[in-house]
């Protein structure tokens, strides 16, 4: 059988076996090991194995269940909900401001975790309740808490540049600086479509009442006490990373620790919350590291087949300029992110679209920005978006997923928009890294 025979036939079971609703990790494990023995042998399966290994004891990936595990403790703690309500009282009475409040939340939630899925339940269940309540538009109040949960994918520390800087072997900390202007772009971008709506049309986001402001904290200097801990736990994380002080890794595990700090000296510490939060940390890492497993038996076998090379030939062979090859590259990550998970996208086409990139002339780096928003406009996307099934799960029963979806789309839009600038301007992402 041709290498590209076997190309064909290797995509064609992959989706043949994703509808049976099998995990992922199990498809790509199966179809592994189907190949290894159907083209190589038992002969070759060390050398799989070995690729798995290499994988599983990559020292980076220890920062993965400690970033879990700080936002696993936000989540069952009321640090969140104090800064949700802190920033009632800087809304003020802009129209659409509390829609703007949950923006600006979410961004700093994602500077705190870096965790998507917690971010979209905890807005689901402090921000959209509440927008609903002052009678703003249905569709603007979903797409502002799921576009802003999906911020975590950009934000550092975010668990999807980790995970491209450990198969791309490059720089978490540049990934991480990279990474702060398009996620600022994006916030921005937001929070100004959402201004445009409510200005041009108040009665989408009504602003709040005396009472509504006051309902969280009396003034501004109370609130501004309850962003204190925050702020301190991103510095805390973020600034040791950027100050050469500490690696990403070491980062991480300060974070949990000022986290479980301040948890402790709230006064919301219990081994029920304690027990709660290393579970969800041991549910969400197992699900990362057995995609992971799969996906690198998978990529190993199929390198070793020379697809790697057929696929680097293939491409580099088209005649075309390179920015074209780029943007199929994006359309192959927005389509597989319509249905895999992100981490199954990044494991089963980095190891392949990377060095292309590095062919043609490329930034990594930059590249895995390019990467991060494809996976933020695939966390949004219909048929399987994963923000719109986390929201489900705690928005009111009047909110269908027929009504995500189509609230979703003019955030997707704004995704899209921010992907293209960074495509066609490199330095919007690259200039802090230098």
């Amino acid at each position: 059988m041709e290498i590209a025979d076997a190309t064909l036939l290797m995509v064609a079971a992959i989706f043949a076996l994703l509808v049976t609703g099998l995990p992922l990790a199990f498809i790509t494990g199966l179809i592994a090991l189907v190949f290894t023995f159907g083209w190589f042998g038992a002969s070759a399966l060390p050398l799989v194995t070995s690729r798995v290994y290499g994988f599983v004891t990559e020292y980076s990936l220890v920062a993965v269940p400690m970033f879990v595990l700080m936002a696993s403790l936000l989540d069952r703690s009321g640090i969140a909900k104090d800064l949700f309500n802190a920033m009632r009282v800087f809304a003020g009475r802009l129209p659409g401001g509390v829609a703007v409040q949950t923006i600006v939340v979410a961004f700093f939630l994602a500077a705190l975790s870096g965790i998507i899925g917690g971010e979209i339940v905890l807005l689901g269940i402090l921000a959209l309740p509440q927008m609903l309540r002052l009678g703003y538009d249905k569709h603007l109040s979903i797409g502002v808490v799921c576009a802003g949960g999906a911020l975590g994918t950009m934000m550092p520390p975010s668990i999807v540049l980790i995970i491209y800087g450990l198969i791309a072997s490059v720089s978490i900390a540049d990934l991480f600086t990279a990474a702060i202007t398009p996620a600022v772009i994006l916030m921005i971008s937001y929070i100004g479509y959402v201004l445009v709506r409510c200005l041009r049309n108040p009665a989408m986001g009504p602003p709040m009442s005396d009472a509504d402001r006051e309902e969280g904290f009396a003034n501004r200097w109370q609130a501004l006490k309850a962003i204190v801990v925050p702020g301190l736990i991103a510095v805390m994380v973020l600034g040791s990373i950027y100050g050469g002080v500490a690696s990403v890794t070491e980062a991480a595990a300060m974070g949990v620790f000022g986290v479980l700090l301040a948890v402790v000296l709230r006064g919301e510490f219990s081994f029920k919350t304690m027990h709660e939060s290393l579970g969800q940390t041991l549910t969400t890492c197992g699900m990362i590291i057995w995609i992971g497993i799969g996906a690198a038996a998978l990529v190993g076998v199929y390198n070793l087949m020379g697809g790697n090379r057929f696929i680097s030939g293939m491409i580099m062979g088209l005649d075309v300029a390179p920015i074209v090859i780029l943007l199929v590259m994006m359309a192959i990550l927005l389509v597989l992110g319509m249905f895999l998970d992100w981490i199954g996208v990044a494991m089963l086409t980095l190891p392949i679209f990377v060095p292309i990139v590095e062919q043609l002339g490329y930034s990594p780096i930059w590249f895995g920005i390019l990467f991060a928003v494809n996976m933020q406009v695939s966390f949004l996307s219909p048929p399987f978006g994963p923000a719109a099934f986390y929201l489900k799960g705690v928005a009111p029963p009047e909110v269908s997923l027929k009504d995500i979806f189509v609230s979703v789309l003019p955030f997707i839009a704004l995704q899209l928009c921010v992907l293209f600038a960074l495509l066609f301007w490199p330095n919007l992402a690259m200039w802090l890294v230098g």
